[in-house]
Order: C-alpha cells, then structure tokens, then sequence
C-alpha cells in the first residue's frame, strides 16, 4: 500500500485548504481501508485529526470538530480532508495513513503512512 497526498500550503487564519491523498492497493481494495489523517507540530507527537472508512464513519479530534470534514472517493482511491476556519494552532505537518479494519485514532494502528504535507496558518 502507498499514499501520495498532496495539498496543503499557507493560508491565512480564517481562511480554508484541502488535501488529498491517493492511495496505491495492490492485491486489494481500497474499499476495505479505514484512513486517517494525523498532524505533527514542530516539537510535538503525531496527533491525530480526522479518520473515516468506507461504510461512512467518521471521527474527528475535538480540535477540529465542525471544521474539517473527511471524505472519500472509493472510484478514485483518494481520500480527502477538507479544512475550514483554519486557525494558527492548525500549523503542523499533515499525513495520511492506512489501515486494514476499522477506524482508529491512534497512530501505532496505522502500518501505511504518506509522507507529510506542511500546512501553515498565518495569523
């Protein structure tokens, strides 16, 4: 299994980005891999974000609760994370992850991991 994001970027404080992460399945489908999406701030530990599976459960860490939204597209193996009203402590290094099963918020749970995209908000 492997992921490609891409996105992210410098955005005002206020403002929105989203990401994208193409995950590579070989020998399975993408349809059976919960995803999820951590952060890592300078001086800090892979915290988690977002994560969600195929049936359409969907966690969120109380940070980023009614802002970003996680979604799919199981035709295209992408999955997605919208970010809204970013704020500076939004400022962190953004990976996506895989898992076979289900959902999970802990990192150690996630064996495939993309590289990380930089999100920077300016206050």
């Amino acid at each position: 299994v492997q992921l490609q994001a891409s996105g992210g970027g410098l955005v005002q404080a206020g403002g929105s980005l989203s990401m994208s992460c193409v995950v590579s399945v070989s020998g399975g489908e993408f349809s059976s891999y919960s995803m999820g999406w951590f952060r890592q701030a300078p001086g800090k530990g892979r915290q988690f974000v977002a994560a969600g599976n195929v049936s359409g459960v969907e966690v969120y860490a109380d940070s980023v609760k009614g802002r970003f939204t996680i979604s799919r597209d199981n035709t295209k193996n992408t999955v997605s994370l919208q970010m809204n009203s970013l704020k500076f402590e939004d400022t962190a290094v953004y990976y996506c992850a895989a898992r076979s099963g289900g959902v999970a918020v802990l990192a150690a749970r996630y064996p495939y991991w993309g590289q990380g995209t930089q999100v920077t908000v300016s206050s």
